[in-house]
């Protein structure tokens, strides 16, 4: 039997003999990514020359993370999040042209078939907490206002808790709601000042997080997702610029863009219009949908 000395494995050419097994492989795009994430795990290895303790420390906490994984946690989802990778995927498969709206993540507490409401309506149901009316328009990247764009909303409470983790104690629904634009792209809705809150640390990611000295929290923000016939779908929130945790997500949700301007508005006569007490809290925020290519490329031709 003849014997090819370059299939045997060394350290020199470890990814060269890793990748070659895979020269057969049914889907060429499998073989791509196996072929980068096998080289750039051998490179972290080499680099990293980590002990056998080490290495099975490693392999312990994946298999942690497995564990805690079901039908209503994914731990992995958390981890892509605390390393930057689920904020990093969600930019290169969200890329906007000049002036668009910028796209954050969605979020594990998203709800489907919120109560669809007058403009206007109050999505806060136990009217606890500081009261603020948000407001805006939703545009197209020439400024033109947009008929019949969707905009489903959802927020934390005011003590942090969305309502899907308080079942029993927040009415279901609580603070989310599904608003739809009129000629003049504008919308308005009342809801509750949202409070900063932890991702979940009570397991592996959780403890990652403190032994690399990072805390938990995600600054206080709202949800939107937006749809409109014609137009590319925006997942994205706004934030409180003062909130204490705005410069350290962390899960990498904020963007520049994303700011809005938490304002405190004391006016009586208006907060008893808006069925307020007084002070309440004022955000305007304008939302630019893009095109989708088709679309832009049926108008070109």
């Amino acid at each position: 039997m003849e014997v090819h000395e370059k299939g045997f494995f060394t350290e020199d050419n470890s990814v060269d003999v890793a990748i070659s097994r895979n020269a057969r492989a049914k889907n060429e795009r499998l073989k791509q990514v196996l072929a980068t994430i096998t080289r750039k795990l051998h490179e972290a290895v080499k680099e990293i020359e980590p002990t056998q303790e080490e290495w099975i420390t490693a392999i312990l906490f994946l298999t942690k993370t497995g564990h805690m994984s079901d039908d209503w946690r994914q731990e992995f989802i958390l981890l892509s999040d605390v390393l930057g990778v689920s904020m990093l995927v969600d930019a290169i498969n969200n890329r906007k042209p000049s002036g668009a709206s910028e796209s954050t993540v969605l979020g594990p507490f998203y709800v489907a078939d919120a109560p669809q409401l007058p403009m206007g309506a109050n999505i806060c149901l136990d009217r606890k907490g500081e009261d603020m009316v948000i407001c805006g328009r939703v545009l197209d990247t020439g400024g033109a206002p947009i008929d019949g764009a969707v905009l489903d909303v959802w927020q934390a409470n005011d003590e942090g808790f969305y309502d899907v983790q308080q079942k029993g104690i927040q009415p279901d629904f609580n603070l989310r709601g599904v608003f739809r634009t009129g000629l003049d792209g504008r919308y308005w809705f009342r809801a509750v000042k949202p409070r900063y809150y932890p991702i979940p640390d009570d397991g592996p990611v959780g403890k990652l997080l403190d032994a690399l000295g990072r805390h938990p929290y995600r600054p206080a923000h709202l949800h939107f997702i937006l749809k409109a016939d014609g137009f590319e779908t925006l997942v994205t929130h706004i934030f409180d610029p003062d909130d204490r945790y705005i410069n350290s997500d962390a899960v990498f949700g904020v963007k520049q863009t994303l700011l809005a301007d938490f304002r405190k508005v004391d006016d009586s006569e208006r907060a008893k219009a808006l069925g307020f007490s007084n002070p309440f809290w004022e955000v305007e925020y304008d939302f630019v949908l893009a095109r989708r290519q088709a679309q832009i490329e049926s108008r070109e031709s």
